[in-house]
């Protein structure tokens, strides 16, 4: 431990004084000391890092720099193919052992255990438990079995053709369609263009296994692998184990060239105007492409300060054109980032309010990007944008000790990838706070001139066919590129700079304090009625989580829902006090200040977050949300103009996912009015007048609400806040609960098939639903069956039948009015495979409900549940919905200490009865979406 700090102390202080001896372009960015990094004889490159948090586990990566761009014409698709193939059957792990053991140790398939195939790269993700004997190096064995040991046994490769060309099936769409014509256009006809990720349906289903395994001996070898371990371990085993496993893959003796593929430059201006009969929207986007920004220095690392800036600040006045009582579009936005083979782009995108509104919208956008080319940003802009990246680098270097494993792994693999270089968080706060001045108006504004040019542009328009006259043509999007913006004026800084509240609360007391010492709470009480539960915790170093909840919402107001939904929204973004909503964001410049007020059909409250030097402004920015909302007329009609025409654009193009939702919901709320989608005529019924009394009446009386408070502070420390910001709210003591629609899905079977859509696949959805009681006991015996249910599942649909690429098992519980319980499974696949589909479904689910689950299910729901129980429970989020959900619902606080004594309930008699009370066959709501007859 010592030398280690004393490593890390010297590292810095040859860091300081380079920074200060030699020019910041002649220096290379330093990288982080925390981290162990080697290079194996054969190629294989590895990086090491303990790491805390969580405790008692690890991240454990496998990169290899081999993707879809790699592909001969015979092998489209058979890099993510290879993927696939590597949860199939290793050395070690033969057909789906791999799985199946790494369920036993509470790893869950896709949520954890997981793996993608991008252009350039595949990249497997494996967490696993540090706790146990052994698992640790079973994991880099698994590791090792991926880099060199797959099997690509020919009957598992059959298997695997039709899982695999199901989700080729499930990504096909208007979206999939338009993009295979604008691709070739704006990746000027590259290899990129070429090889999209999932290949080639007439590929996938005639490729013969010695295809596969040629793509596999070429690409999946030493020198284009790394392996990442971050967690609770030591280091010098880990490394140890990395030697051991993996130092005898023997390199190839004549490798292939890895062509590192390019897009073209070619300074042109290319567009695409492309139409589908399923979409429903109209957008429009802009792309500047250019030469991508390498970090290789540290004047790369100092010269992206101006990029954040001009980022934050471009979206910032993005975002005000969106609050206008006549915005120019739905949603827009500007930004510099990263693009595609080495190459960044300035985009420009924006959402129309329909299509004759794509002409408005690309006007905006091109005048946006003309007012910041031709005024600049201005000085107040800057200097906010500097507040706000500062605060967040500060948080990143205060969290630095409990920064997760996970977030050092992508600082790896963008390393071993991309040649990202990763400082650490120390050394990188450092340098901000000595740079950041140095960045000057002059040089963020001079940007705009790089960014947007009139070389290598691409402009992408997709709307809906049958609106395809409207959209405009390729010569009015070429003279809009000259014209536009050519008369734009200077922006207008509206900030304030006035205090929040108006006059200072007149403080109350807290009146009774009671310790919940099991759960490391402090339940106060105060003098207008308020309950506060206080719960520190040393989860993070800078964050503290406040949550307030009543009981009521809009569910008072059963003839007004329309309004009511839209009531803490119209509100919230009127701002609060003196401010807009706009000057508020501006005034919390540089502050941990997040969150808002809420209103949902059966309570209201607050939400926010902050930091402990925060926290007395974010007490303020509370006390205001009660006390002096604002109204905006404005922004209100901006905001109901456009979801008016959001709502408008998707009744005019009904896709099939829409179609099928919503008669999916109609069905399962007994086709209740109150439970109907939206509708443009529903926007006509909202009244901010209404809204304003409605958000007043909710938050009239604090009395009735419960704040949790968790995070880093000291509850000494915080009660003087709470006395002066919550304990002054007002309080008329009125007796308020919430009025429950009791609308829950029919009784009986129903069955209904929708035929929508032009591509050849299918949705299904099986509901049991019906009365239950609601406890504990109940609670888990159903999350359980759930789980083995899904397990099973799996196995049957994706592993033998190969009918589908997954599928969804959920539950759903409710307490009040009276106990409800919902499972629903769901899946897509074929249409012609959608009956033996089911039918499979119900022989699981009656083996379930005749011989229960298997003790290998079982064993793997309690294993999954306590684990992710073991790293949740270290977070401050999580206490903070227990305690609040909880509280709501009136439950047992210390309910949590009963979950190893409620795991234990789980046998295979329990979810036999489970399975036979819930899957009930008097009602069953079966809803199948199919394709359009022809």
């Amino acid at each position: 431990m010592k030398k280690t700090l004393v490593s890390l102390c010297l590292a810095l202080l040859a860091f300081t004084y380079n920074t200060f001896a030699q020019p910041l372009a002649s220096q290379k960015v330093p990288l982080d000391p925390a981290v162990k990094t080697g290079k194996l004889k054969n190629g294989i490159t590895y990086y090491i890092r303990k790491n805390n948090e969580p405790k008692n586990r690890a991240e454990l990566r496998l990169a290899v720099k081999a993707g879809s761009v790699l592909e001969n014409n015979a092998q489209q698709g058979l890099a993510h193919f290879m993927e696939h193939m590597n949860f199939n059957g290793t050395t070690n792990f033969p057909k789906n052992e791999l799985v199946n053991f790494l369920q036993k140790t509470g790893v869950r398939f896709g949520a954890d255990l997981n793996a993608y195939t991008g252009f350039d790269e595949t990249v497997y993700m494996l967490p696993i438990p540090t706790d146990s004997a052994g698992l640790l190096e079973k994991g880099i064995q698994v590791l090792e079995d991926w880099a060199h040991g797959a099997l690509l046994d020919s009957a598992e490769v059959e298997k695997e053709r039709g899982v695999v060309l199901e989700e080729s099936r499930m990504g096909r769409g208007a979206q999939q369609r338009m993009r295979d014509r604008y691709l070739k256009v704006i990746l000027n006809n590259s290899r990129y263009a070429e090889r999209l990720p999932i290949g080639k349906d007439s590929i996938l289903k005639a490729f013969k296994p010695a295809t596969l395994k040629s793509f596999y001996h070429d690409w999946y070898r030493p020198d284009l692998m790394a392996v990442i371990a971050v967690g609770d371990f030591d280091v010098t085993k880990v490394e140890q184990i990395i030697k051991d496993k993996f130092s005898s893959i023997t390199p190839p003796v004549n490798p292939k060239k890895r062509v590192k593929y390019d897009i073209p430059l070619d300074g042109s201006t290319r567009i695409a105007i492309v139409t589908d009969p399923e979409y429903p929207q109209n957008v429009i986007q802009l792309i500047y492409k250019q030469p991508g920004k390498k970090e290789k220095t540290l004047q790369d690392v100092r010269s992206n300060f101006a990029l954040e800036f001009y980022n934050a600040m471009m979206g910032q006045r993005m975002q005000e054109l969106t609050q206008k009582a006549d915005p120019p579009f739905l949603y827009g936005g500007s930004q510099y980032g990263e693009f595609l083979g080495d190459l960044d782009s300035y985009t420009s995108i924006a959402l129309a309010k329909d299509t004759p509104g794509m002409k408005t919208a690309l006007t905006a956008l091109l005048e946006e990007n003309a007012r910041v080319q031709k005024f600049g940003f201005t000085q107040p802009e800057l200097d906010r944008a500097k507040k706000d990246f500062l605060n967040s680098i500060e948080q990143f270097y205060k969290e630095k000790d409990k920064m997760r494993s996970a977030n050092h792994v992508q600082e790896y693999l963008n390393h071993f990838l991309h040649d990202k270089p990763y400082m650490g968080a120390e050394a990188y706060y450092l340098f901000v706070k000595k740079h950041l001045d140095e960045v000057k108006l002059a040089e963020v504004n001079g940007l705009a001139k790089q960014y947007i040019t009139d070389k290598n542009r691409a402009v992408i328009v997709m709307g809906p066919e049958k609106n395809k006259q409207e959209l405009p043509t390729e010569a009015e999007i070429k003279s809009l590129l000259k014209t536009a913006g050519k008369d734009v004026t200077a922006y207008v800084d509206d900030a304030l700079d006035t205090p929040l509240l108006a006059t200072e609360p007149k403080a109350g007391k807290i009146v009774s304090e009671k310790p919940l010492a099991k759960l490391g709470v402090t339940e106060l009480v105060l003098s207008n009625g308020v309950r506060v539960l206080l719960k520190p915790t040393e989860y993070k170093n800078d964050e503290i989580l406040i949550k307030a909840t009543a009981k009521g919402g809009y569910s008072l107001y059963p003839d007004e829902r329309e309004t009511g939904i839209f009531s803490s929204y119209l509100v919230q973004m009127g701002g609060v006090g003196p401010y807009s909503q706009t000057q508020l964001q501006k005034f919390l410049a540089g502050k941990t200040v997040g969150g808002g007020p809420f209103i949902s059909e059966l309570s209201e409250g607050v939400a926010g977050n902050t930091s402990p030097k925060d926290l007395e402004t974010t007490m303020q920015l509370i006390y205001a949300i009660f006390t002096e909302p604002r109204k905006d007329e404005q922004v209100a009609k901006g905001i109901l103009t456009n979801q008016k025409s959001y709502l408008e654009n998707l009744q005019k193009t009904l896709t099939p996912e829409k179609v099928f939702s919503d008669s999916l919901n109609a069905i399962l709320t007994s086709y209740n009015p109150s439970r109907a989608p939206l509708t443009p005529e529903s926007i006509d019924k909202v009244s901010l007048d209404r809204a304003m009394q409605m958000y007043q009446d909710r938050f009239a009386d604090a009395s009735d609400f419960v704040f949790t408070i968790v995070g880093a502070f000291k509850p000494e420390q915080i009660k003087p806040l709470i006395e002066k910001y919550i304990a002054s709210l007002p309080s008329t003591d009125r007796d308020d609960t919430f009025k429950h629609p009791n609308i829950f899905p029919p009784k009986g079977r129903i069955e209904k098939t929708i035929y929508k859509g032009l591509e050849p696949k299918s949705r299904v959805s099986l509901i049991s639903s019906g009365e239950y009681e609601y406890s504990p006991e109940n609670n888990i015996q159903i999350e359980a069956l759930q789980e083995v249910v899904q397990i099973k599942l799996i196995e049957a649909l994706r592993e033998e039948e190969s009918g589908v690429y997954g599928v969804s098992v959920s539950e759903g519980t409710e307490k009040y009015p009276s106990g409800h319980y919902r499972l629903n499974i769901g899946f897509g696949c074929a249409p012609e495979n959608v009956d033996k589909l089911v039918k499979r479904t119900e022989e699981e689910i009656r083996k379930i409900k005749q011989n229960g689950a298997d003790p290998k299910d079982i064993e793997k729901f309690v294993a999954e549940t306590r684990r992710k129980l073991e790293t949740a429970e270290k977070t401050n989020s999580f206490w903070l919905d227990y305690l609040d959900d909880n509280t709501f619902l009136g439950d047992d606080l210390d309910e949590i200490f009963r979950e190893e004594e409620l795991l234990k309930s789980i046998t295979v008699e329990s979810t036999k009865a489970a399975a036979k009370k819930y899957f009930n066959d008097d009602n069953f709501i079966k809803v199948v979406l199919m394709p359009e007859k022809k």
